[in-house]
C-alpha cells in the first residue's frame, strides 16, 4: 500500500504507514500514550475545519484581504523571537518576498536573506535570481546568491539522501540541503515561506476543482504521478493490488467538514500533503544543518483564517488571490504578478550525462536487484529516454524509483 502511495500519491505515504514495513508514524496534530500495561492510545488535538463562521458570513473579499496581512504579521513578529539574526530563504516568489517585506516594514534592519540556482538544462532556467534579486534590492537586505553548478551538486545527493527521514521526491530536496549548508555558515534561524501554495490555493490544480462535479477524478487527474495501469507496469507483480491512492483520496474527500470539491482538495493538501512533502523536505535539509526553518504560513491561526475564506476569493486570477491582493501594499506588483515558479533543478528532471549514469549504477547495484521492487521492462524503458517520462507535476519519474532504491541502500536497507 505504501509503495502504491509513493509512486501516486506524489510520494507522499500517509500516515500511518511508512515505505518501510513495521515502522509507523503518528499523523499530524496527534499524541501516543503508552499505559503502563503497554496498550496504545492516539488521540488529535487539533482539526482543520473548511466552513465559514456565522460572524464571518458578510465578508468581502477586501475584508479577508485585511485580516490575512493583520494575522501574517502577527504570524511574522512570532517567530522572529530568537536569540540569534533570524534570515530569509528568498526564492523570489509572493511568499518569501512578503516575508522580506513584512520584516522590513517591522524596522528590522539589514536582513540577511539567501538564494540558490542551479544550471539550466534543455532550455529550462535553473534559477529565478531575477526576481529575488529585486526584492534584495528593494528592501536592502544582506543578500547572498549561491550558485550551485553540476559539481557541487552530483556528489552530495548521497548525503542529502541521507539526510531524508523518508524518500521524498521533490527535486529542490538538494536545493535546500546545498542551501542550507551555506546559510548555515551565516545564522541559525530562518523564515520560509512554504505552505503558502496549500493554504491559500495557489497551485495550478485548485481553479479547476471550483465546479467540478467529480471531485476525487479531478483531483487525482491533476495531481497522481501515474495512473494505476502505469503503476501496476512499474512494480513487480507482488506489489500490485488495489488503486489505495484513489481509495485514500475517496475516503479523505469523504470526510465531514468539507462540503466542497476545492475545500477537500485544500484540505487533503493542507493536512497530508504539506506534512509530508514541503514541509518535511524543509525540515530535514534545514536540521541536516543544524538551520531551523520557522514558516509564518504554517501559523495555526492564519492556517484556520484561510480555511473559513470563501474559495473563489482564494482561487481567483490563477490562485492565492487574497494573499496577492494582500500583498500589493508591501512588495513589488512585479514580483506579485509574474508567472508562478517552482525551486527548479532541472538536471534531476531532465537526467543526462553523469547524472543519467548515476541512476544507471543504482538500478545495477545488487541491492536493487535483490530488492525486485521495479519491474525491469519497465525501469529500462524509462532509462532509455527519462525526458518523456514526466509526471504531471513536472517531476521525473525516473529520478522519483532512484530517490527509493538509493534511499533504501543507504539506510542499509
Amino acid at each position: 500500500m505504501a509503495l502504491n502511495h509513493y509512486m501516486t500519491f506524489h510520494s507522499v505515504v500517509p500516515a500511518p504507514r511508512t515505505i518501510l514495513a513495521g515502522v509507523k508514524k503518528l499523523p499530524p496534530a496527534s499524541t501516543l500514550l503508552i499505559d503502563p500495561q503497554g496498550r496504545i492510545k492516539i488521540d488529535s488535538y487539533w482539526k482543520l475545519p473548511f466552513a465559514q463562521r456565522s460572524d464571518e458570513s458578510g465578508l468581502t473579499a477586501d475584508d479577508w484581504k485585511e485580516r490575512v496581512l493583520e494575522t501574517l504579521r502577527k504570524a511574522v513578529k512570532r517567530r522572529l523571537v530568537s536569540d540569534v539574526p533570524v534570515g530569509v530563504l528568498l526564492s523570489g516568489g509572493l511568499d518569501s518576498s512578503l516575508l522580506v517585506g513584512l520584516l522590513s516594514e517591522m524596522g528590522q534592519q539589514e536582513i540577511r536573506t539567501f538564494s540558490i540556482g542551479f544550471d539550466s538544462v534543455n532550455g529550462e532556467a535553473g534559477n529565478e535570481f531575477t526576481y529575488s534579486d529585486r526584492i534584495a534590492s528593494h528592501f536592502g537586505t544582506r543578500h547572498h546568491r549561491i550558485e550551485a553548478d553540476s559539481s557541487r551538486v552530483l556528489p552530495t545527493l548521497t548525503d542529502c539522501l541521507s539526510a531524508m527521514s523518508e524518500p521524498m521526491v521533490s527535486h529542490d530536496c538538494i536545493g535546500f540541503y546545498l542551501l542550507s549548508e551555506e546559510v548555515s555558515r551565516h545564522v541559525k534561524v530562518v523564515q520560509s515561506g512554504q505552505g503558502a501554495d496549500e493554504v491559500f490555493a495557489g497551485y495550478h490544480w485548485y481553479p479547476p476543482l471550483l465546479d467540478c462535479p467529480d471531485a476525487v477524478t479531478g483531483y487525482a487527474a491533476a495531481f497522481f504521478d501515474r495512473s494505476h495501469t502505469e503503476y501496476a507496469a512499474a512494480v513487480h507483480p507482488r506489489f500490485v493490488g488495489k488503486d489505495h491512492s484513489r481509495d485514500y483520496v475517496q475516503r479523505h474527500f469523504a470526510m465531514a467538514g468539507a462540503t466542497t470539491a476545492i475545500d477537500r482538495a485544500l484540505r487533503i493538501d493542507t493536512t497530508v500533503m504539506l506534512v509530508d512533502d514541503p514541509v518535511k523536505r524543509v525540515d530535514n535539509m534545514t536540521m541536516a544543518w543544524g538551520l531551523e526553518a520557522r514558516v509564518p504560513f504554517l501559523d495555526h491561526e492564519l492556517v484556520e483564517l484561510a480555511a473559513r475564506i470563501p474559495a473563489q476569493f482564494k482561487v481567483a486570477n490563477g490562485g492565492k488571490h487574497v494573499l496577492k491582493e494582500a500583498a500589493r501594499p508591501i512588495i513589488p506588483s512585479a514580483v506579485i504578478d509574474r508567472p508562478k515558479g517552482y525551486f527548479p533543478v532541472p538536471a534531476l528532471k531532465y537526467l543526462d550525462g553523469e547524472y543519467l549514469e548515476w541512476v544507471r549504477d543504482i538500478f545495477a547495484s545488487t541491492h536493487s536487484k535483490q530488492r525486485g521492487i521495479f519491474n525491469p521492462d519497465y525501469v529500462a524503458r524509462v532509462l532509455a529516454d527519462p525526458s518523456k517520462h514526466i509526471t504531471r507535476l513536472n517531476g521525473s519519474k525516473l529520478w522519483q524509483m532512484a530517490v527509493l532504491e538509493h534511499w533504501l541502500t543507504v539506510q542499509g536497507l
